[in-house]
């Protein structure tokens, strides 16, 4: 019986809540009363207790009449809640070992997939920080005509626009598939045109010690790198990019 109650602990049954278990299951069905007088409990204690098992499935309290019964379950739901917290567990983890990589000094990476992964990415950029916060914007706007798309590029421009910040952003005059998003402090945008013989082939955001990478739809990613040596460094060649492009 020991090593039976030990095991049950290990599992967060313990103390009153095993006694209350345990008497729920040789009772099978009770009233409260019953089961907390089995337990060796005052009603009271046992109430709280039980609400605690019937959280976790191990027990329903359904009324009959005046009273409220106590109905043991099948104990095939402690698998059960072991699996779901598996499965849990196994959803947050990227986001876990992400925190502990932060922790230790290293970069946190997010990776998202498909047109929905991108504007999960481009929406992120819209998180920045600051009293007068400003986006530093490399747009390659061939790719962004295809994915995510110009009319999601406009809700997000309404989006930044509507949280007051700035974009400063360079584009290459052979990725322009349109007049459209010029400079315009309505828009709070500053746009230059990198030299002719610079091809950019692909979306970048700086904010904040974070980057955020758009991909063409060949490759269909969004990505987060959140790092303050990476961000710092793309930052200055962005200064670098921008001293040698021009307004028009």
């Amino acid at each position: 019986m020991y090593d039976f109650q030990s095991k049950l602990s290990k599992l967060g049954i313990s103390g009153t809540l095993y006694r209350l278990y345990v008497a729920a299951i040789e009772l099978g069905e009770a009233p409260i009363s019953d089961v907390a007088t089995r337990a060796g409990l005052v009603r009271t204690t046992a109430y709280d207790a039980l609400s605690r098992l019937e959280e976790e499935g191990l027990v329903a309290i359904v009324k009959s009449g005046n009273k409220r019964i106590v109905v043991a379950e099948d104990p095939s739901v402690l698998l059960e809640r072991i699996e779901a917290r598996k499965q849990m567990l196994s959803d947050v983890m990227p986001e876990l070992r992400s925190l502990y990589n932060r922790a230790k000094g290293k970069p946190r990476i997010r990776y998202y997939e498909g047109r929905d992964g991108i504007l999960i990415a481009l929406k992120d950029t819209l998180t920045i920080k600051g009293a007068q916060p400003t986006l530093m914007g490399i747009l390659s706007m061939d790719e962004l005509r295809d994915v995510p798309g110009l009319e999601e590029m406009e809700q997000f421009i309404a989006s930044r626009i509507e949280k007051g910040i700035w974009l400063r952003v360079i584009r290459s005059r052979t990725k322009d598939v349109a007049s459209i998003w010029p400079s315009d402090p309505n828009d709070l945008r500053h746009l230059r045109f990198a030299p002719g013989n610079v091809l950019l082939s692909m979306t970048t955001f700086i904010y904040d010690d974070k980057v955020c990478l758009i991909s063409s739809m060949r490759e269909n990613y969004g990505m987060i790198i959140e790092s303050v040596e990476f961000a710092a460094m793309q930052r200055q060649l962005f200064e670098a990019l921008w001293a040698t492009s021009s307004d028009m």
